[in-house]
């Protein structure tokens, strides 16, 4: 399996949570799915890419078809890439269940989200996570999204999870830089940017590289943002990010990033099609938009 042989970064350094490509009828294009994968690895800088998280439509996509969209996307890109599978739900149950489904299909690692709606406690936190890394023998970068799931991963529970040998690293959105911090500071987890426009500042605390939704568009530059901090160029790196902040602005401050994302990949003519409901697909003002923030930061439609 093409995982990373850096411990430090066991999942690579620009990952992108990859949309699902639809046919205009709402069916999965797995073809799609597959082409656009390989863009994304050949082409465009990628490390690895992580299927069916948020960005995926997850929440609206069938266990069936994302096994599906899991094995297409294995089978164009699993020998040279990391293929991370988002099987996280608000069900312990359930999320071990695509656990196992994951690993059986060859998935390299698995991305787990806090569990949302149900609002665990720390303590339901730990044990969810814990249960679900102890299903399979696969790597576990964990999920912190406060503001899909409500509930933090505190500090504190961190640090535990951390002394599980298969709990690896962290995707952050938290927002919380103070945290993030602390937590390197006392353990030895990986972290990753969840958070496009907060990239830079993740990276310069000590993540060491990012699972992007912009990522669809420049990851290339993504690539460069994340060497030069590593390289101690902090000058270059924050001019390779203000050249992105308009993209950053323009794929998640017009909508749901998946929405945006999608809008900018058709018209480029790559695959993407529509949104499944209650998503909608992005209005033609939005796309007008969506064009100038893009040409502002390079991207051309």
């Amino acid at each position: 399996m093409p995982m990373t042989t850096d411990p430090a970064r066991p999942f690579g350094r620009v990952l992108t949570a990859m949309i699902t490509p639809l046919v205009e009828d709402g069916s999965i294009d797995l073809a799609g799915a597959q082409e656009l994968a390989a863009h994304l690895v050949d082409r465009d800088a990628h490390d690895g890419l992580v299927v069916m998280g948020t960005t995926g439509e997850s929440p609206t996509i069938s266990d069936a078809e994302q096994r599906a969209v899991l094995e297409a996307v294995l089978d164009a890109v699993g020998d040279r890439a990391t293929v991370v599978a988002g099987v996280g739900t608000n069900d312990t149950a359930h999320s071990i269940e695509k656990a196992r489904d994951a690993e059986r299909l060859g998935a390299h690692g698995l991305l787990v989200v806090t569990p949302y709606y149900n609002r665990p406690s720390q303590a339901g936190l730990l044990r969810h996570f814990t249960a679900v890394a102890d299903a399979t023998d696969l790597p576990v970068m964990l999920y912190d999204i406060p503001p899909r799931s409500i509930v933090p991963i505190e500090v504190e529970t961190l640090v535990r999870l951390a002394e599980h040998p298969r709990i690896v690293a962290v995707k952050d959105a938290k927002g919380d830089l103070g945290a993030v911090a602390w937590t390197l500071a006392r353990t030895d987890l990986a972290y990753y940017s969840g958070e496009d426009m907060l990239n830079l500042p993740l990276l310069a605390v000590g993540a060491v590289g990012m699972v992007s939704v912009v990522g669809h568009l420049v990851g290339p530059r993504l690539a460069e943002l994340a060497a030069a901090v590593e390289s101690g160029d902090l000058v270059k790196a924050r001019s390779v990010n203000e050249s992105l902040l308009p993209v950053y602005s323009g794929v998640m401050g017009g909508g749901q990033g998946v929405m945006m994302v999608k809008a900018a990949l058709n018209a480029l003519g790559r695959p993407a099609g529509p949104v499944r409901p209650p998503l909608v697909d992005a209005t033609p003002e939005q796309v007008t938009k969506l064009r100038a923030d893009l040409a502002a930061g390079g991207v051309a439609l």
